[in-house]
């Protein structure tokens, strides 16, 4: 039997400068997904020829910083981790090595045997967010999930998520005790 052997977590990208290279489709979809889902992150994008949509899609607000030229090695100083986004095999390869050098997490569009890490589907609603991960294998699949629990997961979670908090905030007890009366109180919503 396979399994998915990746370990989910969250990162909070404005502590964890990103290096983007590529200034492409590829490279416009991964500034989406990655502004939509963290505003403040702080991305460095670099790429000889930088799309017009890329251009379009930064905005005042965002951290991103756009470096229209050649990619060098030096890009990745201070980054912990990498997305690359270009369609040429030779440079992939050169950056996922010298990111494995720079001890810089990396991601390579396309390329699974050069990333340390994938970017899944997410579902986000307030506070609640659900990563889904098919190891790589279908992400249409994760698509299809992720449309589902957006459905299906009600738009006032949030009040739900600052009510637990708020009990949890006040329970008394030590920390198995206080585990003890949230698994109790919250296993009622699955009946």
């Amino acid at each position: 039997m396979n399994m998915n052997t990746l370990y989910p977590i969250f990162v909070k990208p404005e502590k964890c400068p990103i290096l983007l290279v590529g200034g492409g489709k590829v490279a416009t979809e991964k500034l989406h997904f990655i502004f939509k889902n963290s505003p403040n992150a702080l991305i460095t994008l670099v790429a000889k020829n930088v799309s017009a949509s890329i251009y379009e899609f930064a905005q005042p607000t965002f951290n991103l910083q756009i470096q229209e030229k050649a990619f060098e090695i030096a890009d990745l100083d201070n980054k912990k981790m990498v997305i690359v986004a270009t369609n040429d095999t030779a440079l992939n390869t050169l950056i996922y090595k010298a990111a494995q050098e720079k001890k810089c997490l990396i991601n390579v569009a396309d390329a699974p045997e050069l990333c340390d890490f994938y970017l899944g589907s997410i579902v986000t609603k307030g506070d609640l967010k659900i990563a889904i991960s098919t190891n790589g294998k279908s992400p249409t699949l994760s698509k299809r999930l992720r449309e589902f629990f957006e459905e299906v997961i009600p738009e006032n979670m949030q009040d739900l998520i600052l009510n637990l908090n708020a009990y949890r905030t006040n329970l008394k007890g030590n920390l198995e005790e206080k585990v003890s009366k949230l698994n109790e109180l919250t296993a009622r919503f699955l009946k």
